[in-house]
């Protein structure tokens, strides 16, 4: 089990997680609305480029080398992840009950940021930028993976079609009833008929397990942004277009 933190910056605060010690990080909360990316690089570190994307539900990772105009701050490219590929690079992605997620590379240093809805864990989008960073001569055995917060299965409810979407990611070829009864599994029954309801983040650490990621690899937080108010926006909730921001700086490792 690792451990979650409160910091606070000026008051405001924002979570840490123990498994990204090295990489200076955060899961900043509503409160810090409505800074940049921009502007919470200098929270975590002010010498650090920031970037970020244009999140648009599906599985596109980039890095800063194929953005076509990495320092334009209004006109971003489509995507839903980015992975550094140097130190004092920080990528960010924004959520509002989607899953953010930050990867470190204990080896390289270097960082991904990942925006993961049920779309974009449909398409696999993590498994997709850790095999970006493994293009870049990571191992998984070096990898951390932590899930941010984000809406908890306990109160996602969604379609049957949709359970059944995601579901196939980590059971292919099964069914609802056969997915609903996997060990632990991340889709539960309601009692709605033709619902269903969906622990996304469950699914992602399943997807990084099947690919040989050990569960020691893998924190998820225990905040859902649906039922913390205080804290977290959630579009499920309120059906504003709200977002908080996730984000984590590379670093250069002493070995």
């Amino acid at each position: 089990m690792h451990d979650w933190h409160w910091q606070t910056w000026n008051n405001l605060p924002y979570l840490t997680c123990s498994l990204l010690e090295p990489w200076q990080h955060g899961f900043f909360t509503q409160q810090f609305s409505p800074r940049s990316p921009f502007e919470l690089t200098e929270v975590l570190n002010s010498n650090a480029e920031a970037y970020r994307v244009h999140q648009v539900h599906g599985n596109l990772v980039l890095s800063p080398s194929e953005l076509k105009h990495p320092h334009d701050r209004e006109n971003f490219p489509q995507a839903d992840g980015l992975i550094t590929e140097r130190s004092q690079q920080a990528v960010w992605a924004c959520s509002a009950d989607c899953t953010p997620a930050l990867i470190g590379d204990a080896k390289t240093g270097n960082a991904a940021a990942v925006h993961a809805g049920w779309r974009g864990t449909a398409q696999k989008i993590v498994p997709v930028a850790i095999a970006k960073l493994q293009s870049q001569g990571s191992q998984l055995e070096d990898l951390r993976i932590a899930l941010g917060p984000a809406i908890s299965g306990e109160v996602y409810q969604v379609s049957h079609q949709v359970a059944l979407e995601v579901g196939a990611t980590i059971g292919p070829n099964a069914d609802l009833e056969e997915l609903i009864s996997l060990p632990n599994s991340p889709i539960l029954e309601d009692s709605t008929a033709g619902r269903a309801r969906l622990d996304v983040r469950r699914v992602i650490a399943i997807q990084l397990e099947q690919l040989g990621i050990a569960s020691e690899q893998i924190a998820i937080a225990p905040h859902c942004t649906y039922q913390d108010p205080t804290n977290f926006f959630s579009y499920r909730r309120a059906k504003l277009k709200k977002v908080q921001w996730s984000g984590i700086v590379s670093c250069a490792l002493t070995l």
